[in-house]
């Protein structure tokens, strides 16, 4: 639409406050503020009947936050929610999209809608005002949360250069768009065009509001498709405007042909879609800025204190890939389900999910806290699936082990993937306790201990088949019991741990085994074997691992005859970027360790795993020059920065552990390096010499296409992107997926070699953003850990079940010792199969209100798939449900226990499931 129109226009007029609970203040000094703002935000809108609503910025926990200090002001805040003056939900806090799971999305959002129903109201709006990006699967997901629209600031350029509409260069003509996912979600979008404080601080003054609305408007109407214009009257912490009545009648003096709308989001989005005069475009699939100059993408933040990011992968495999089904699982016990606790850890992990927490680029008093939060959530979850697994255990049928003896020791090991697993499991047994309670001073039970013989030993399964394992003695352990009748039950016991190959571990089930000695082990072992062949070439019946002089390796992928060469080099650049973007001094040459040779030695070789272990000592240089924190000061944008890196050098060792084992499909990666430079990147460079011109990039509940080049706008030098569990580069017949443990950010460099380079480490030192912020904590000195898994294929990562493999790298073994007992659970057991071409299990949980089994699985292709699902004895009917988990009236027809389920091109399939009691 042109400023000439004639038609009536629309100011609507949103009140709101931008509430980050961390950024470049700690969360307690943001949370002062916060008690400030809601206090005069009540009192305003109990005295002033014109000062319509407000929007609480789409998260519930500010309403905890703030009744954590004025807890009697809950009915008052009650009251204002109930009226419709103040908007919650319909999240729990506002996330980043790439850097969260799918599954902590979809808490997310039922958090946030339970939390706001108990207040009478829940916003059904699509917020996600400051998101760095959003994934693709964000209109599908809104729409099966009942909510039609999405309202973002960043992630679409929506207009042409010189504020031009209707260029089809650009994703979208106006700030309104359609929105559509991969599997044909539609939502209506709202952008920011003029971002999310266009409205904010509204004169009063006549001579200055004319000159504000005078722009104001002219700025809404170049991007608007009609006449309903969108003012955010607020920003990042911004206190209410109590004037914001009184401006309001001086805009209506001044602008008698428009209405001038003290609205809400319900209010201006109806609007909206009653105009409907422009004609919309049609985006599709992720919003990641792509056609921009990539300078202000902030995916950088992808690499800025990686050990955050490694900390919440292990948080939320913890809960959504362990605690959840490992709980539900011990329903089968009779145990019941912690949902409150599964709430608290949920809650406390998602304090840690804001862009401005998870994406690292706060202060490090932010990040200081968030180190505890992970480990709160964390201990949560490890005491929820301790007392599941052991519920399990115990109600598991280990009594065949009575014929090896009264010393068997019965284990379970537990395999929480959606799909059979293989691999190697190790678990620490007490051969043998004695009770403090049982009498004896502290010297006898140390030394019984002590001089217990281990003697022969051998693993056997269920069925008396001896199992490949290797036991290293623990020595003496102190540990104690604390029953639930009791007090606590200290003792001491002789301890082993058992490594053992466990083979096809049935999905969502356990196999059970036992260590059992003397007689009854002679001549069950295994005999001896080795993957280590020729010097330090590894090999099993799928790959052939080969090292270089250099470090690298050759992985030969035997069934495909295919060789990918340079593997794991490393790479090192200056940065004198910030946490939220990483920059390259102009004319630098990337250091490698491809010309440095490294020691290799061979640290594990059973017949089940082989290790080797490869050690570069390499020197880089120890920090950026003066003139970097020259250019911090006076608050230099990063692009234009000229600093370079200082010719000291300080040493950095790097240890790479290299592990195959008998049946594996991959190669598992883990390094160890301690940091002491400053200013500076660490990737590890694979190349993979195939011919595509795009890769695959596991996002939310997505494989994504992405194109190896970037769009002809981008000028950034870089160009990384976010990833989850793994990215893939294939072509014809072949293909390499590199799967991670907390590495979100990679590269697909533009070198003819289609290389995949993966950020371990970026060092940095100031926020950056708006002000001069410092952050040494950010440089991330000292030890730090990386797991990868290298897994060749086919071409096919869905159909090879390179992907499967992957997602299972992220997903910890659960071992549990038990005793010999009857149980109503079979040693090998699990409570669902299910069957599905494309498909990838997600989660298992319990429905809070009406109990049921929740399984949720997605379609990573765009084609139509089928689920089957076999029901255990113990399950009834089943109905399919949306993310919210409420059910739909149709009810699926069981037959013998077997239902299938339709699954849609990239469909997210949730299923519910009632017990028989």
């Amino acid at each position: 639409m042109t400023s000439e129109t004639t038609t009536q226009r629309t100011a609507h007029i949103i009140s709101h406050t931008h509430w980050d609970r961390e950024w470049y203040l700690p969360y307690e000094k943001h949370h002062m503020r916060l008690i400030r703002l809601m206090d005069v935000l009540m009192d305003t809108l109990e005295n002033d009947t014109e000062y319509k609503s407000f929007y609480l910025d789409g998260q519930t926990i500010i309403l905890e936050d703030y009744l954590q200090v004025r807890p009697e002001q809950k009915e008052r805040l009650e009251k204002y929610i109930r009226e419709g003056r103040i908007f919650i939900g319909p999240w729990y806090i506002l996330q980043d999209a790439f850097l969260t799971s799918g599954e902590a999305n979809i808490r997310n959002m039922q958090i946030g809608h339970r939390d706001a129903r108990r207040y009478g109201q829940i916003s059904k709006i699509g917020y996600f005002p400051d998101t760095f990006g959003l994934v693709g699967q964000t209109p599908q997901l809104m729409r099966q949360s009942g909510i039609d629209n999405a309202v973002f600031g960043r992630g679409v350029k929506p207009t042409g250069f010189n504020n031009t509409v209707a260029d089809s260069d650009y994703e979208s003509s106006f700030s309104e768009l359609i929105w559509e996912g991969p599997d044909g979600s539609k939502v209506l979008g709202i952008l920011f065009a003029n971002w999310y404080s266009n409205g904010n601080e509204v004169p009063v003054d006549p001579e200055e509001a004319k000159i504000f609305w005078d722009k104001k408007l002219a700025d809404a109407e170049k991007y608007a498709s009609t006449p309903e214009l969108l003012y955010m009257n607020g920003c990042d912490h911004q206190p209410i405007q109590t004037d914001l009545a009184q401006a309001l009648e001086t805009a209506r003096a001044l602008y008698p042909d428009t209405e001038f709308v003290h609205s809400n989001f319900p209010k201006y989005l109806e609007a909206v879609k009653q105009a409907k005069e422009g004609e919309l475009s049609v985006v599709r699939g992720e919003l990641r800025s792509q056609r921009t100059d990539g300078w202000g993408t902030l995916v950088n933040t992808a690499s800025a204190r990686v050990y955050l990011k490694q900390m919440n992968q292990h948080g939320q495999a913890l809960l959504e890939k362990v605690a959840e089904p490992l709980a539900s699982y011990a329903r089968l016990a009779g145990q019941a389900y912690p949902h409150d606790l599964l709430t608290y850890a949920w809650k406390t992990l998602m304090q840690n999910h804001p862009h401005d927490s998870i994406c690292g680029c706060s202060v490090d008093e932010v990040h200081q806290e968030m180190v505890t939060r992970f480990a709160k959530s964390r201990n949560v979850a490890e005491s929820i699936i301790d007392e599941s697994k052991q519920a399990i255990a115990d109600a598991v049928d280990t009594s065949v082990f009575s014929t090896y003896g009264e010393n068997a020791v019965p284990f379970v090991v537990f395999n929480t993937t959606g799909w059979k697993r293989s691999g190697a499991v190790s678990v620490d047994l007490d051969v043998e306790r004695v009770y403090f309670r049982d009498g004896g001073t502290l010297e006898e039970m140390s030394r019984r201990m002590k001089e217990l013989d281990l003697g022969p030993r051998a693993v056997i399964d269920a069925d008396g088949k001896p199992v490949a394992f290797t036991l290293e003695d623990l020595g003496l352990r102190f540990g104690y019991d604390l029953p639930d009748d009791k007090f606590r039950q200290p003792f001491m016991a002789r301890a082993v741990r058992i490594t053992l190959e466990a083979d096809q571990i049935p999905a969502l089930g356990l196999r059970t085994y036992a260590l059992v000695g003397g007689a009854a082990a002679e001549g069950l072992n295994e005999p001896n074997g080795s993957l280590v062949k020729e010097g330090y070439v590894m090999e099993n019946d799928n790959l052939r691992i080969e090292p270089a002089a250099n470090g690298s390796i050759a992985i030969t992928d035997k069934r495909r005859g295919r060789v990918y060469r340079d593997l794991l080099i490393y790479e090192d650049t200056g940065d004198i970027g910030n946490e939220y973007m990483y920059k390259q001094p102009e004319g630098e040459v990337a250091l490698t360790t491809k010309d440095l040779k490294a020691s290799i030695r061979v640290v594990e070789d059973t017949s089940y795993r082989a290790v080797l272990e490869i050690t570069h000592d390499w020197a880089i240089p120890a920090s950026a020059d003066k003139l970097l924190d020259q250019e911090q000061v006076e608050l230099v944008y990063f692009p234009e920065r000229k600093a370079q890196r200082v010719q000291e050098t300080v040493p950095m060792r790097i240890r790479t552990r290299i592990t195959l084992e008998r049946k594996g499909q991959g190669v598992h990666v883990e390094a160890s390096f301690n940091n002491q430079a400053k200013d500076h990147r660490v990737r590890l460079l694979m190349p993979t010499d195939i011919t595509a011109s795009n890769h695959h990039v596991d996002s939310m509940f997505e494989i994504v296409t992405r194109d190896n080049n970037p769009a002809k706008e981008w000028q950034n030098p870089s160009n990384a992107q976010h990833q989850q569990a793994f990215m893939d580069v294939s072509g014809e017949g072949v293909g390499l997926t590199v799967a991670n443990l907390g590495l979100n950010e990679y590269e697909v460099l533009r070198d003819g070699r289609n290389t995949i380079a993966v950020t371990l480490l970026r060092s940095v030192g100031e926020l950056g953003d708006w002000g001069h912020f410092l952050t040494p904590e950010a440089q991330c000195l000292g030890e730090h850990t990386v797991h990868l898994e290298l897994i060749p294929h086919d071409g096919d990562g869905v159909g090879s079940g390179a992907y499967q493999e992957a997602y299972q790298f992220q997903i910890p073994w659960t071992v549990a010792q038990t005793g010999q007992h009857a149980g109503n659970i079979p040693a090998e057991h699990a409570a669902f199969a299910w069957e599905g071409k494309d498909l990838a299990f997600s989660s298992w949980k319990v429905n809070e209100e009406s109990g049921d089994d929740m399984l949720r699985w997605y379609n990573m292709k765009p084609e139509t798939s089928q689920l089957r699902l076999q029901l255990s004895s113990d399950h009834g009917f089943v109905y399919k449900t949306n993310i919210l988990e409420e059910p739909s009236s149709e009810q699926l027809a069981v037959h013998e226990g077997r239902t299938e389920l339709p699954a849609g091109p990239c469909e997210i399939i949730t299923a519910g499931i009632r017990p028989l009691s």
